[in-house]
């Protein structure tokens, strides 16, 4: 039999809370694989997946709230400031006087894949932890969104599955975006976590393989049914530039055309959607206007460089489907 389906929890319940890292992203001016010579960099830039998804969270008028560390330094302040000016619950970021910010440097390849470098787990962003200002803002939240690459973070890990448990015993929801990066799997527990956090998603985002790797299977249709009769309430999977599809048990697919835009930086795109879709759904919209605000939050964002610059607030987004031509 089905496990019972969960569902979203609307915005009265509480705000919209992630937990995780928070970098600065400096990025390669020039093509090419990796960072084995000197080369022309831009940046920092605000940055990390947990810290976009909730500012665009913000950006789009949604209570939100961050469970997060940087450092006494430059690089932690220029994040902190951003995220404070978009409307974030900045209370529960650490200062650590001992840990610099963390970072992330990119470079894209030719075909567009991307390398990285990270300095997350001997940084700030490593020290996650449940602080007696985390317990506060995950007393009052109606919803935990989950990010993959926060399941790397030992710290942060143990609380997102108190921020979970916690949260859904008052009535509230849970998201997942899978998004673990080769990079950054360099332990079992992130793998353990993530089974334990999808044990209890309501809504699941992923992208590409990401659905097969959840379900265990190679086939869309039967991953799909497999993950809904596990008590899923939604999923949304992102196609890129072949738009996004909407399932749920027992109601018809949506499929939503992508956006024609021309890419500046691709990265950010998959947390800005999540953030706009979820927030919309939230606020009330039906799933088919939801998953196209969040088709456009990811097409808007790729237009700008940098994460986190291209934000967008629901005016912003109203604009930009009216002007903008689907592929």
């Amino acid at each position: 039999m089905p496990s019972p389906q969960r569902a979203i929890a609307p915005e009265a319940l509480g705000p919209t809370i992630t937990v995780g890292e928070i970098l600065v992203e400096i990025m390669a001016t020039t093509v090419g694989a990796g960072f084995l010579e000197p080369q022309s960099l831009t940046g920092p830039y605000p940055s990390g997946a947990p810290a976009i998804f909730i500012d665009q969270v913000a950006r789009m008028g949604g209570a939100a709230g961050i469970i997060a560390a940087v450092g006494n330094d430059d690089f932690g302040r220029l994040n902190v400031d951003r995220l404070r000016q978009d409307g974030v619950d900045v209370s529960a970021i650490a200062i650590h006087e001992d840990w610099p910010t963390g970072s992330a440097f990119v470079r894209y390849r030719p075909n567009g894949a991307r390398d990285f470098v990270f300095n997350i787990a001997r940084s700030a962003a490593g020290q996650v932890g449940l602080t007696s200002a985390a317990e506060a803002l995950v007393r009052r939240a109606g919803h935990v969104h989950v990010m993959g690459t926060a399941l790397t973070i030992p710290g942060a890990r143990e609380v997102i599955l108190y921020a979970v448990e916690t949260v859904q015993a008052r009535g509230g929801s849970v998201s997942l975006d899978p998004n673990l990066r080769k990079e950054l799997l360099t332990d079992d527990g992130a793998l353990d976590s993530f089974n334990q956090v999808l044990a209890t998603a309501d809504l699941l985002l992923p992208s590409g393989e990401e659905l097969f790797t959840a379900a265990g299977s190679t086939d869309e249709t039967a991953a799909v049914a497999k993950l809904l009769e596990s008590g899923i309430g939604e999923i949304v999977l992102k196609r890129g530039e072949q738009g996004a599809s909407f399932f749920g048990l027992g109601l018809p697919r949506i499929d939503c055309a992508a956006f024609a835009v021309d890419e500046v930086d691709p990265t950010g795109a998959g947390d800005c959607f999540g953030a706009a879709y979820l927030t919309c759904r939230r606020k009330g919209m039906e799933p088919d206007a939801a998953l196209l605000h969040a088709n456009a939050a990811g097409a808007r964002n790729v237009t700008r460089l940098g994460p986190m610059e291209g934000v967008s607030t629901l005016a912003e987004l109203a604009a930009f489907i009216a002007a903008t031509p689907r592929r």
